[in-house]
């Protein structure tokens, strides 16, 4: 039912699926997230590969993925599964483990991207943005060469959706020192990190950044631009890239 004023009407309304993954890695429950049940490969890639829970190899070929009441992945794999404290003994993709530290200066792109670019590209991002403007409750993030979207990916989680495009990144071997990460939502901490992690020089927004993701930004090399709507936007670090 909808309510507008005094007025009630009854009509259909759209929502988003939300599920709940299972990740099991060689047999042993890890850990559970919920997600969209979209691109789910891409997003298990991304998230074990930016966290570093596989200390080890495994291989995406032997990933087995069941969709039903709950997404349940399994995962094959060497060496070992570090998760919140706790270490679980347990292949072709080698396990890369990265610090949460970011490095000082650690990405060094020579990428540049015009203000007009980034708007007409920021604006075609936003056009495929298609559960957000059914639903009003999905997030949305792209990889971008400077000129088109590479990959696409919307979650009902921030984090999620950059997994996706990071996962699918990995997957397809493009190189994402030379990209621009765009995203719907906010520009945390975490978001800051995961593209220092990967060297992701450029990071753009149409919300704003936290103090912690700037400093962030700031440390690792990334530029970070928030508030981009219509032909305006912020650049809050190393504005050398938006030229």
């Amino acid at each position: 039912m909808r309510v507008a004023g005094a007025d009630k009407t009854c009509a259909p309304d759209q929502v988003a699926v939300e599920k709940k993954l299972r990740l099991r890695v060689n047999s042993n429950e890890v850990l559970s997230l919920y997600c969209s049940p979209v691109m789910i490969k891409e997003l298990v890639v991304g998230f074990i590969m930016g966290e570093g829970i596989i200390k080890g190899s495994w291989c995406t070929e032997k990933m087995s993925i069941s969709m039903g009441e709950d997404i349940v992945v399994d995962i094959d794999a060497d060496g070992e599964v570090s998760l919140a404290g706790k270490a679980i003994t347990s292949g072709c993709i080698g396990g890369i483990t990265i610090p949460k530290e970011v490095a000082a200066n650690s990405v060094t792109s020579e990428i540049k991207i015009s203000p007009d670019s980034l708007r007409r590209v920021f604006g075609e991002f936003q056009h495929r943005s298609l559960s957000y403007q059914n639903t009003g409750c999905i997030h949305s993030a792209a990889i971008s060469d400077g000129v088109s979207i590479v990959t696409f990916a919307e979650d009902i989680g921030r984090h999620n959706a950059v997994d996706k495009v990071i996962g699918a990144s990995i997957l397809e071997d493009y190189n994402l020192s030379n990209s621009v990460m765009l995203l719907s939502g906010r520009l945390s901490s975490e978001i800051a990190s995961k593209c220092a992690r990967w060297s992701i020089p450029i990071v753009a927004s149409r919300t704003a950044p936290t103090s912690l993701s700037v400093e962030i930004a700031e440390k690792a090399g990334v530029t970070m631009v928030g508030f981009l709507r219509g032909t305006r936007f912020n650049i809050y670090t190393h504005p050398e890239r938006i030229s």
